[in-house]
């Protein structure tokens, strides 16, 4: 068994844990990192994602710290048009491979163990690696910290099968398999309304397919942030900066949760699907209005809940049944993406690192942020969790408010360390920040006036929030409860 020595373990090389080593690399002189991965380069679930995979943001605000992603292209053509490019997965990869291959292994400072898990620790507190190609193990001696970099749990349908029956007979496939499709289809249902059913929906409609032989299973509606919004380039300053502050004026103004959204969709800053359908669901999802647009071309949409079973004649879902085709081609697009679960504190006491999200809907940034404080900030966890509070990932509607609520929480932390703030100033993650002295006086302060004025909002909403949460609370809830005392009666 060879035994191997090193400052960091990271076990994990998707999108958090190259980003952390990066920025780790970067502000650490003599640090030797490990990077530990089940595929066999890093990139995590983008090895395993669907070959029409993009960012759903532009690339300049994902990826590594100190290398570029893509360039400062703008799409000319297909319903992004106008707006910033978005990475292919292929992309993203490539990012990757060459920050790996081109600097951090030159400089012998890193070492990438690939096609390899992390079993656990050993008797004598080393760390346990063991190769999935012959099963061979390897230990290693950890002189500071082991940080888990997977504990958001990406999922894609590639690796995880549907949760619900499949008859024999039954043709279910995940998105992977579309370009491969050799023969028409009588109709093709897509399952699952996340970011990777609209890509499913997206790509039979570019490729021609007629929206009349679409479904769709859309178990929850859910609000999308509008994409044109979120640009980079200094001509979009003014845009971005007067959308954030739009934002915190509609938290100020609201008197309710609902009326919130209202604000928040009168002014522009979240879209829905179907006006006559109220979103429950926020997953920090973004769309283009022509994307929009081509999606309510399928006017086939199940809204009965989550799929139970799918019979060579039939489709049970939670609230009722729908028929099926001769020949129909089902596209499983359930993974739960980035899963919600409980946070744990980022650094555990002074030897192991948990990366989270630390800042809204930005793995990347937090990653490579979470790098940063651990550089740069003095005293250990004491001193250091406070500035890393991990922001729980969206599911439900009244997750917008409690992600804005924690990001800027957070951030008024790190506004007390000049440190962290100059390297705030040059992380190219980091946009708002980089960016801020370009923006327009006049936008800038209207910004920082909505900020101030939406702080006395925030702990009725966020208790509104909890309310909600509540068992009974949500809208789902009270619609079940309602169905069911219906059938009662």
């Amino acid at each position: 068994m060879e035994n191997i020595e090193t400052d960091y373990l990271v076990i994990g090389a998707g999108a958090m844990g190259m980003a952390f080593a990066d920025a780790l690399f970067d502000l650490s002189d003599d640090a030797h990192i490990t990077l530990v991965d089940r595929h066999h380069r890093p990139g995590g679930h983008w090895n395993d994602a669907y070959p029409f995979v993009r960012l759903h943001q532009p690339s300049a605000f994902y990826g590594l710290n100190a290398q570029p992603l893509g360039g400062d292209a703008i799409d000319a053509t297909g319903a992004n048009q106008g707006l910033a490019e978005m990475a292919t997965g292929q992309a993203v990869l490539d990012h990757f491979e060459q920050a790996l291959r081109r600097k951090l292994l030159p400089s012998g400072r890193v070492r990438f163990v690939a096609m390899a898990e992390h079993v656990g620790a050993d008797a004598q507190g080393r760390q346990v690696l063991r190769s999935l190609l012959d099963g061979g193990e390897t230990t290693v001696t950890v002189r500071r910290k082991l940080v888990h970099a997977t504990l958001t749990g990406t999922q894609v349908p590639a690796t995880h099968p549907p949760r619900y029956a499949v008859s024999a007979g039954v043709r279910c496939v995940p998105p992977n398999a579309l370009p491969g499709i050799a023969r028409p289809h009588p109709r093709y249902t897509v399952v699952g309304a996340g970011k990777t059913g609209m890509d499913a929906c997206l790509w039979l409609l570019q490729n021609g397919t007629d929206p009349a032989r679409i479904r769709w299973v859309v178990p929850h509606d859910a609000w999308f942030i509008d994409r044109a919004n979120v640009q980079p380039g200094v001509a979009q300053l003014p845009r971005f900066f007067g959308a954030l502050a739009a934002q915190m004026e509609c938290v100020a103004q609201a008197d309710s949760l609902d009326d919130l959204f209202d604000r928040l969709e009168a002014t522009g800053q979240l879209l829905r699907l179907d006006a006559s359908v109220r979103p429950t669901r926020y997953r920090c999802a973004t769309v283009t209005q022509a994307e929009l647009a081509e999606l309510r071309r399928i006017i086939s949409v199940l809204r009965l809940g989550r799929v139970r079973a799918i019979a060579p004649d039939r489709l049970v879902l939670e609230r009722g049944a729908a028929d099926v085709l001769p020949g129909e081609l089902f596209i499983d697009c359930t993974a739960d993406g980035i899963p919600s679960r409980p946070g744990v504190p980022v650094f555990e006491g002074e030897h192991a690192i948990h990366l989270q999200m630390v800042r809204q809907c930005a793995p990347s940034f937090s990653a490579a942020f979470t790098a940063a404080v651990e550089c740069l900030v003095d005293g250990g966890a004491q001193a250091r969790n406070p500035l890393c509070v991990p922001i729980p990932l969206p599911q439900h509607d009244v997750h917008w408010v409690t992600m804005q609520a924690a990001t800027l929480a957070n951030r008024q932390r790190w506004s007390a360390h000049p440190r962290l703030m100059q390297w705030l100033a040059g992380s190219r993650l980091d946009y708002g920040t980089r960016m801020r002295s370009q923006v327009p006086a006049d936008v800038m302060q209207r910004y920082v006036r909505a900020v101030q004025v939406a702080s006395p909002r925030w702990p009725a909403l966020l208790a509104a929030c909890a309310r909600r949460q509540a068992p009974g609370g949500s809208p789902v809830a009270r619609l079940k409860a309602r169905e069911n005392a219906a059938s009662e009666s």
